[in-house]
């Protein structure tokens, strides 16, 4: 599986942002699918994720303020960013899992897609 993580760009405080990611190479219709996010000089941290049912959580940071989905005829998983904060600025990575479950730590990933950068300007 093959992930390709699309939609960062620069966006002032309070606004939204839209990233894609599509999955090639491979189905991720029954896997579990995640964003995480890296910022300068931290660890990468869980954001976002949706299990093969659909079923969505959040980071306590962002609930509330940030939506994902996935469309698995189009093999893609969205995250929708709204209200958005300067210490939302990152770079933005998805990834893919076939465990089952709601899954918070990047080592239970095996798939990744190479990053997207989103800055938030205050």
């Amino acid at each position: 599986v093959q992930l390709q993580a699309s939609g960062g760009g620069l966006v002032q405080a309070g606004g939204s942002l839209r990233l894609s990611c599509k999955a090639s190479e491979g189905t991720v219709s029954r896997y579990t699918l995640a964003w995480f996010r890296q910022a300068p000089g931290k660890e990468r941290e869980f954001v976002a994720g949706v299990r093969w049912d659909s079923g969505t959580y959040y980071a306590d940071s962002v609930k509330g303020r940030f939506t994902c989905s996935r469309s698995n005829a189009k093999n893609t998983v969205y995250l929708q960013m709204n209200s958005l904060k300067p210490e939302d600025t990152a770079v933005y990575y998805c990834a893919a899992t076939s465990r089952i479950g709601s899954t918070y730590v990047p080592n239970e990933y095996y798939y990744w897609g190479q990053g997207t950068l989103v800055t938030v300007s205050s």
